[in-house]
């Protein structure tokens, strides 16, 4: 290293020098470096080493360190410096070592340094020309602007100059250290988990550089909806829709109803809730990567009954004994809980359901309600008219033709148990001929008719009597008495034919038997009549 002597001597020739005692050449001046050039860590210590000498016979008399050079002028001493003076500290010797070492270096540090030394000669002073650069470097990590998931990175731990000693880096990701020791941190692969805060150290030094944010940028992720209230909604409420999303860099935010675009924004406000506002509501974020749809959500909107409105089957003109149906239509949410019919003009109600049969000439109406209140329709006519005179006449004809044939029907049926019923009785009376109660058991009254169907004549009384000796007897003596008389009246129509004299009509016949208690007088008098008497003893 090249030093400069600054000896003030005489001006003399130089071979006088040479041999005039006590004068040296600059091989015996100097001031050796260990390190022209240090690159110092900002805050670290810096030990600036040297060595120095002079001819022999000679006494150092000072020694310093100095930043300032210039031929003619004296140097000012850094110990003297208000900046260095409580960080610079001399560690040679007044000999040969000239060691110092300057704590804490600043930027400002940075700068060129000169070891001077003086000794008891006049002029006998000495700079080591040139000195020792120090720069004071700090340290910042280089990193991409942004990087995509999935991508591969490199940070970069970096300092303004080299540094001279061996270094041993550590880098951080927020406040946890990591495993890598060089000063270039590769992430492979990148995932939006790797952003963060990434700064870097050396190891044996304080310092650690500012840190840096590595930006990863990836596509929307996790969007939904929140709905506020999250509770029922009921007509007229305030409801606001938030979207969020996880993305970098922050999406924007589009809204649909269905398939229709209704808005933009993270937010989505409905004032005044109406049933329009019913239906499935999403967002979709998207960004510069990617883009992705929320899962819907619906809003349901509560209201009372509205619209209410009754239809009816037909016209409303009924004919009496007929019904027309009312139905009862309504708009509301939740559904109608209650149906309930009202004729006007009258305070309860007619009918619940639905719809009502109405039965009767009218006006009527019906009453809707939910858990959110109630409506009423308006009222609809119903006439009820009396059927025309067709009607009545063909309702008679049929109503008789019907009891014309139940009567047949009861008369064929008489028929059928007499028919059955004359041919059990022990006295027949046939055409020519008749019986009275061979056994002499038949009672006064007992009468035994024949059908017209088996004989000429048509009987139509058989009157028995027993004379007046029965009389006072028992019911029994009487029974077994004879019978006397019998007495049988006929009479023939006079308009009848010759072919029909055969055929006789039998009015009477009279069992007359003793007692005057047991008489009757009940023979009718008819034109033409022939009485026939006969005795007909009963045997003993």
């Amino acid at each position: 290293m090249v030093c400069t002597l600054d000896v003030m001597a005489p001006s003399l020739p130089l071979i006088f020098l040479l041999v005039m005692p006590g004068v040296y050449s600059d091989d015996d001046w100097g001031v050796s470096y260990s390190s022209s050039y240090i690159c110092a860590l900002k805050g670290s210590s810096v030990i600036m080493s040297c060595t120095y000498k002079y001819p022999p016979g000679y006494k150092i008399k000072n020694v310093f360190w100095t930043k300032f050079y210039e031929k003619g002028v004296d140097p000012p001493d850094l110990f003297n410096d208000p900046e260095y003076s409580q960080r610079i500290q001399y560690l040679g010797d007044k000999q040969q070592n000239c060691t110092i070492r300057l704590n804490d270096v600043t930027q400002k540090d940075s700068h060129e340094y000169y070891f001077r030394f003086i000794t008891n000669i006049t002029d006998g002073r000495f700079i080591g020309y040139p000195g020792v650069t120090l720069d004071i470097t700090d340290l910042h990590v280089e990193s991409p602007e942004s990087v995509t998931e999935g991508d591969t990175v490199s940070l970069t731990c970096k300092s303004t100059c080299n540094l001279t000693d061996r270094t041993t880096f550590i880098w951080w990701k927020n406040t946890q250290s990591l495993t890598e020791r060089n000063n270039k941190l590769l992430l492979q692969s990148v995932r939006r988990e790797d952003a963060g805060r990434y700064s870097c150290a050396v190891h044996g030094h304080n310092l650690t550089s500012p840190h840096v944010d590595l930006n990863v940028k990836y596509s929307p992720k996790e969007t939904f909806v929140v709905v506020n209230p999250s509770g029922e909604i009921v007509l007229g409420d305030s409801v606001t829709l938030t979207c969020s999303s996880d993305s970098n860099p922050p999406a924007q935010i589009s809204w649909f109803k269905g398939s229709t675009y209704i808005g933009s924004g993270e937010i989505y406000s409905i004032t005044s809730i109406c049933s329009d506002h019913s239906g499935e509501y999403k967002c979709k974020s998207r960004n510069e990567v990617g883009e992705k749809y929320s899962d819907t959500v619906t809003l349901n909107v509560m209201y009372s009954p509205r619209n209410v409105s009754v239809s009816m089957s037909g016209s409303g003109e009924i004919v009496l004994g007929d019904s027309v149906t009312l139905t009862c239509s309504s708009d509301s949410n939740p559904p109608v809980l209650n149906y309930t019919w009202f004729k006007e003009n009258e305070s309860s109600s007619v009918g619940s359901g639905q719809s009502y049969s109405a039965l009767q000439s009218g006006f009527f109406y019906c009453v809707t309600q939910n858990q959110h209140g109630s409506q009423r329709s308006a009222a609809v006519s119903v006439t009820v008219h009396y059927r025309s005179g067709w009607h009545v006449v063909l309702g008679i004809i049929v109503g008789c033709g019907g009891l014309f044939i139940i009567i047949i029907i009861i008369i064929i049926l008489l028929k059928k148990r007499k028919r059955s019923g004359a041919k059990a009785e022990d006295l027949t009376v046939k055409q020519d001929c008749f019986y009275s109660n061979k056994t002499g058991s038949a009672q006064a009254g007992d009468v035994r008719v024949c059908d017209l169907a088996d004989c000429d004549a048509q009987y139509y009384n058989v009157t028995s009597s027993r004379g007046d000796q029965t009389a006072g007897k028992t019911p029994e003596s009487r029974d077994s008495g004879e019978i006397q008389y019998a007495t049988v009246q006929h009479h023939r129509n006079k308009e009848m034919k010759k072919t029909e004299e055969n055929e006789t009509q039998y009015d009477n016949i009279r069992i007359n038997q003793p007692g005057a208690a047991m008489r009757r007088s009940n023979l009718q008098t008819v034109d033409d009549v022939s009485v026939i008497y006969s005795s007909i003893k009963k045997p003993l």
